[in-house]
């Protein structure tokens, strides 16, 4: 007879949470499929279709022959295409042996965070987060480090903040600009800042760039690499096709290291995954070389719909939401709605506010504990401009039955 504890599942594993917005996402398309007219701002995902000259150049590949396995860290052709990138759009030189070309950016940063950590290493992670950080940290046998910021600086970490949660165990910070959730980016100052910190300290940087290109009003993307050598050794840049491109599906993302950094993760890679798709990797060498008009045409819809979405919501009693200066998604401060109750059932919290938001309005929201905040939920303006003015009007509705 086996015992149980022969059978016994992985303790790491069973200590992983699922992701909530993959949670909400799914039970709004349920619904969906029974027939329910949900509005869902849960998705974090471009509601427009991958650019036709990218779809063609993935065809021209199928027919042409690409399908079969290629270096286990991508194409040398699409690792020089991603140095172009870096060099016309942050001035970073890299050579091809420094990418690594993964199955998405959520692969490259499980590859980043199983490359630097030793059991019982820190990653500080300000708040709010993107709710995968703490998660695949764990995965990979650190420990996330959560860095409270304040409001006064819109939810930004500074070096204060940092300085508070720093040890000696401390390997990494994992530093995300354009920020999901919150929208923030940070300046060129607050980045100088940042980099001086790490540099001071020998701490690694994961630069989660992947919202780059999706920028608005006066505000500009710098990558923390870009100001001197030392922090560029230090940083490990995670970017990828999904956001920009409209290529969620396609699942290619990328880093940009130091050879010796890259080539573990390029063996690491190879035993977990062999490589990343090869028709998509050839789409995307289309995507990063020809006209960058798509892109701007997504971006300027996406702004349409921020600056509706943010005066509609903050001309909503019990709501205030923080205005993104990048990203689609809008973080909402739900403090004012805590507390009070909708048809006798009490809200004490971002959840209690989300579920009955969408069992009694057909509204998807995520709420904000996944992000480490749980007064907060999150909105993604990544749908089309129609279903944002309905979702908001069933919202209204919502906050104006509180009691």
């Amino acid at each position: 007879m086996i015992s149980k504890k022969a059978l016994m599942l992985s303790k790491k594993a069973l200590g992983v949470s699922p992701s909530p917005t993959m949670i909400i996402d799914d039970k709004a398309k349920d619904m969906l499929r029974q027939g329910i007219n949900v509005i869902g701002f849960g998705g974090g995902e471009p509601d427009f279709d991958t650019p036709v000259h990218i779809r063609e150049a993935a065809i021209k590949a199928i027919n042409e022959g690409h399908t079969r396995y290629t270096p286990a860290s991508g194409t040398l052709e699409l690792k020089k295409t991603i140095c172009y990138r870096l060099k016309k759009d942050q001035g970073l030189d890299y050579s091809p042996a420094q990418i690594v070309v993964s199955n998405g950016a959520k692969h490259s940063l499980f590859n980043v965070l199983g490359t630097l950590l030793n059991p019982g290493d820190e990653v500080l992670i300000p708040v709010p987060y993107w709710v995968s950080y703490p998660e695949l940290v764990k995965l990979n046998d650190g420990v996330p480090v959560a860095v409270e910021t304040g409001v006064e600086n819109n939810l930004k970490a500074t070096v204060q903040d940092l300085e508070k949660y720093r040890t000696a165990k401390t390997k990494a910070l994992l530093l995300n600009s354009p920020t999901n959730p919150t929208g923030q980016v940070y300046s060129e100052k607050e980045l100088q800042a940042l980099a001086d910190f790490c540099c001071e300290h020998n701490i690694y940087v994961i630069a989660d760039e992947v919202y780059e290109k999706l920028v608005y009003d006066e505000a500009r993307h710098y990558s923390i690499a870009s100001f001197n050598d030392k922090i560029k050794d230090l940083t490990i840049i995670v970017n990828g096709a999904s956001k920009s491109y409209a290529m969620t599906g396609w699942r290619i993302g990328y880093t940009a290291s130091t050879v010796e950094i890259a080539g573990v993760m390029s063996a690491i890679q190879s035993q977990n995954a062999s490589n990343p798709n090869s028709i998509a990797q050839k789409a995307v060498e289309t995507a990063l070389l020809g006209s960058q008009e798509c892109v701007e045409e997504m971006r300027l819809a996406f702004d349409e719909r921020r600056r509706y979405m943010y005066d509609r919501i903050n001309n909503l009693p019990c709501l205030q939401a923080l205005k993104p200066e990048g990203t689609f998604y809008m973080f909402v401060d739900l403090s004012g709605a805590v507390g009070k109750s909708f048809q006798g059932n009490l809200i004490e919290n971002g959840d209690d506010f989300a579920r009955l938001l969408l069992e009694n309005r057909n509204v998807a929201v995520v709420p904000g504990r996944g992000f480490g905040s749980p007064d907060y939920a999150r909105l993604a303006f990544a749908t089309s401009i129609n279903y944002i003015v309905e979702g908001l009007d069933r919202l209204e509705a919502f906050i104006n039955e509180l009691e």
